[in-house]
This record gives C-alpha cells, sequence and structure tokens, in this order.
C-alpha cells in the first residue's frame, strides 16, 4: 500500500478516533456537515462500540458530545438494514432518554445531530446529501412558529429547529464528482480513502497524519488488512445471494423437484450470512424472502 494511502473511515471510527487527541479528524467532518466550528468534549458510551468479528459490517458507530453539551451521533452503516429511518429515530430518542435523569425539568433535553454515512443504497434521489429537521409551519400563513420561553425572568424565542433533532444522510456511493469544496472533500474520501495533498477541508489534514497506513504498527496493518478482506467476502456472499436468488425466482412454477434444492440453497445463504454478522430481517429483505421463512432456518 502506497505512503499516502490512508485507512477507511469506518475502521478508524472503531479504533482511533475514539482517542482524544483524535478528535480533530471527527470534529471536521461535523464542522463542513454544520457549517458551524465543533469541538468534541468527549465520546460516550455506544453500543456500537464493540469490536466484536460480528460487528465488523452492519454498523459503526461514534456518540459524541460537543462543547455545547448537544449529541452527536455518526453512524458508519455498510450493508442494507430493513427499517433503517425506524432505527436511527430510535438512537436519537434514546440517546435523548440517556441523557435526562428522572426529575429533571425539561431544559436538561440536549438536541441531538444524528450523521449517517450510508454506503448502500437507502432509496431513490440524486444528491449524496440529505438534511431533515424538524420546523412548524402554519398551514394558512406559511410562518415559521418560535417558541416563547421565559427562563430566570428573560423572555427567549427558540425554533423548533433549535430544540428537535437534525439528521444527515450521507449516500457515500452517489458522490462521483471532483471534489472542490470542503464537504465534497470529505465525502471523496469517505467513499474513496483519497485525500488532497493540499486539503484545507477541517479535519482531513489531521486525517492526513493520523489516519496514514504506513504510520499503523504491523498488527494494526494486519487488523486492517483483515478487516478489508471480510468486506469483500461480505460483499461477495450478498451479491451472490442476491443473483441467485433472484434466478430462482424467476425459476419457481417449473419442475417441482427443484423447490427441495431452492430451499437447501437459501438455507446455504442464510447460514453464510449469519456467519458474518447479518440479522435476519436483513438477510430476508436480501433475499426476498419472509422474516419467518429465516427465523426458522436452524
Amino acid at each position: 500500500m502506497a505512503k499516502d494511502k490512508y485507512v477507511r473511515f469506518d475502521w478508524a471510527a472503531k479504533r482511533m478516533l475514539r482517542n482524544k487527541a483524535n478528535f480533530g479528524v471527527l470534529e471536521g467532518l461535523i464542522t463542513v456537515l454544520l457549517n458551524e466550528e465543533v469541538h468534541i468534549e468527549e465520546i460516550l458510551e455506544s453500543e456500537g462500540n464493540q469490536e466484536a468479528d460480528d460487528d465488523k459490517f452492519n454498523r459503526v458507530d461514534i456518540k459524541a458530545k460537543n462543547s455545547k453539551g448537544e449529541i452527536i451521533i455518526v453512524e458508519i452503516q455498510l450493508t442494507r438494514e430493513l427499517y433503517y429511518l425506524e432505527r436511527i429515530l430510535y438512537g436519537v430518542a434514546k440517546s435523548i432518554i440517556e441523557h435526562i435523569h428522572l426529575g429533571e425539568k425539561y431544559d436538561k433535553v440536549k438536541k441531538v445531530y444524528s450523521i449517517s454515512i450510508l454506503y448502500f443504497d437507502l432509496g431513490k434521489g440524486a444528491d449524496y446529501l440529505y438534511h431533515g429537521q424538524t420546523t412548524f409551519k402554519g398551514v394558512h400563513t406559511g410562518d415559521t412558529l418560535q417558541i416563547t420561553t421565559k427562563e430566570k425572568d428573560v423572555i427567549e424565542m427558540k425554533a423548533p429547529e433549535q430544540v428537535f433533532p437534525e439528521y444527515f444522510l450521507i449516500r457515500v456511493n452517489e458522490f462521483n464528482q471532483i471534489a472542490t469544496t470542503p464537504l465534497e472533500e470529505w465525502i471523496d474520501y469517505l467513499r474513496s480513502g483519497h485525500i488532497k495533498d493540499d486539503t484545507t477541508a477541517p479535519g482531513l489534514q489531521q486525517a492526513r497524519q493520523q489516519l496514514q497506513y504506513m504510520q499503523m504498527s504491523r498488527e494494526e496493518q494486519l487488523s486492517y488488512d483483515k478487516h478489508l478482506d471480510a468486506i469483500m467476502v461480505q460483499n461477495d456472499v450478498i451479491s451472490t445471494a442476491q443473483k441467485e436468488g433472484r434466478a430462482e425466482g424467476r425459476a419457481e412454477g417449473r419442475a417441482e423437484g427443484r423447490a427441495e434444492g431452492r430451499a437447501m440453497s437459501n438455507a446455504e445463504h442464510i447460514a453464510r450470512m449469519r456467519s458474518k454478522g447479518i440479522d435476519d430481517e436483513t438477510i430476508a429483505d436480501l433475499l426476498g424472502l419472509t422474516v419467518e421463512y429465516v427465523k426458522n432456518v436452524e
């Protein structure tokens, strides 16, 4: 691997970016997305912190708190997952609940930013970056509602977007242009691992120093190489399963003797995908089977 090659962001997120010395890399990504300077105070406990073999593929996530006390969830999703939008909603709600104690006033609720870096096709859309937030518009007037609050005898006006979560969906595979802005340079790195020598994008200068493959120990290099090999195997399993599943579907209704062969093939695919840490719901979605069928396959 050449000297100027950098490790994938998902691998760095699990092993390197949780180190306070490397917070600047993550701060850079969040800064270009939010269009304001962000400082990470700490990395919070998160269910995606595991480094077990069966957690390699589906998801990597970092949960952090910035200098304003707001919560930022950065999630990297490598393969398709059923009910993905519902799950990120659940993750945001859970984060809010976890950081307010019983009996505290609701003013302790902190805003949450949810950033999803997606390496699969979530749906139809022409852009590589989508942003969503909650606003309240007048049905008849079209104006935006602002909420009046009184805290310590001071009247404040708050817009809903100052309180409600914001969501960023980065569709990495949809980026296919020359990077000219800091945001585009970041997406280019997420997609291809490429960082310009003269980059001025926040975080990427530090990434050039901290995330170089050749600067890692031999043990880290072997772990990273194994990670890349495992992803290639994972993608091959999913691609093969999808192709064979479609072929079997087109052949359905032919000779009854083939039913047993299809069942055996499905069972083999299910077993292989489970061994790679893919959950039953995602397996069912990828193979075009029912969840009940998958769950009944031993």
